[in-house]
């Protein structure tokens, strides 16, 4: 049931440009108009990617009463598409050539004779995709939050998502865009009218070796995914030396902290990578030791408890996607919450990790900034000293 039920995972996409209204009759025709297999494809060639209703793999059933819940839509999107083991086209080709080989000197193809076994080879894989073998079928959920104006899919796919956007985008005449940190980063300073703070935000150096390289930052002016991994370096400072609890700007209090998992990169690309798991990961001396030379957090399991809601996730600091979110409801209610119910958390899970950023921005993106990250850094570097003091005691 994608998002109706269990964990979820997905990335968001905001909708830029929307001619289509409310939910109703009109959205369902275009699902049923774009619904897997309405196209005649040839498989082998290129997959087929269309919608499906929503319950399971093989619905195609779509009705306003079934797919828009509330001021959502939820529905799936399905690609069709054929894969030969290569170990079976390897099989072939070696068939293929076997004639060749017997009548050349030395044993060798020629590379006309290459080309033509694999000619010959395509065209049995494309006759066996046209009799249907080899076929295989993946489903993404898709959450339309028509009260966010967002489109989440589930998915972290960054092929399996742009193969649904461009369905989704051509199907109903939206322009989406995907929410990143950068995009978050900018829509604070939209809010803010701090785009000339923003456009001077440089990657910080948080110890005397860096030079605030980040090697899987392209360096665009327009692009700020790092202040992720800044972010959650930030909370893990905030909620060791502060408090584990904070005020968010919508006058709500947010308790959290790291659990279940830790990976970490080196962004000089110099120390490698760690990735830690175990109840509380940033508790562990390997941890301290890592952000101690420099690595930055590049994804990290979070607890974050919010107005009677616990989100367990893991958060992609990049791409700001969530995974394996679940959610619980604190107050211990065992009853059966309906799908607008749930459809409500999510969007309370979504809302509760952008106030946590925006209060990260509100310091990161202004002379604060200047202030906080040298109290941070006098952290990094009280954890080498532990780090030390440690080893020598050993």
């Amino acid at each position: 049931m994608g998002f109706l039920t269990g964990t979820v995972t997905f990335e968001r996409f905001r909708i830029e440009e929307d001619p289509t209204g409310a939910f109703g009759e009109s959205h369902i025709k275009k699902l049923e108009k774009n619904c897997i297999g309405a196209f005649e494809t040839n498989l082998f060639e290129q997959p087929d990617v269309g919608f499906v209703g929503g319950a399971h793999l093989l619905d195609t059933d779509f009705s306003v009463e079934k797919n828009v819940i509330g001021e959502a839509m939820h529905f799936g999107i399905r690609v069709d598409s054929v894969a030969v083991p290569s170990s079976i086209k390897n099989a072939w080709m070696q068939i293929e050539l076997a004639p060749f080989l017997a009548d050349n000197p030395g044993g060798k193809p020629s590379k006309a004779q290459k080309q033509e076994a694999k000619d010959a080879v395509d065209a049995k894989c494309a006759a066996e995709a046209e009799q249907g073998n080899f076929k295989r079928m993946a489903e993404t959920s898709v959450l339309w939050d028509g009260e966010t104006e967002t489109i989440l899919i589930g998915s972290t796919s960054e092929k399996s998502n742009e193969m649904c956007c461009d369905l989704i985008e051509r199907a109903f005449g939206l322009k989406l865009r995907r929410v990143t940190t950068s995009k978050l980063a900018v829509e604070y300073a939209e809010a803010t009218d701090s785009f000339d703070a923003l456009y001077d935000v440089q990657p910080t150096a948080f110890n005397a070796e860096s030079k605030g390289e980040v090697v899987w930052w392209n360096g665009m002016n327009d692009n700020y995914d790092y202040l992720g991994n800044e972010f959650l370096l930030w909370l893990w400072w905030q909620w060791e030396t502060q408090s584990d609890t904070m005020m968010l700007s919508d006058g709500s209090e947010l308790a959290g902290m790291f659990a279940r998992s830790l990976s970490l990169d080196c962004p000089s690309g110099e120390h490698g990578k760690e990735s830690i798991s175990c109840e509380s990961p940033v508790a562990l001396p390997e941890a301290s030791l890592a952000i101690q030379m420099g690595k930055l957090p590049r994804k990290a399991g979070l607890t974050l408890v919010r107005t009677g809601e616990q989100f367990d996730l893991a958060l992609q600091a990049e791409a700001f996607s969530i995974n394996g979110a679940r959610i619980t409801q604190v107050d211990g209610d065992t009853d059966v919450r309906d799908q607008e119910d749930r459809i409500a958390s999510i969007r309370q899970l979504c809302e509760t990790t952008d106030l946590l950023f925006e209060a990260f921005c509100e310091v990161r993106i202004s002379s604060d900034w200047k202030r906080e990250s040298k109290k941070l850094m006098k952290w990094l570097n009280h954890e080498a000293a532990w780090q030390r003091q440690t080893k020598s005691a050993a």
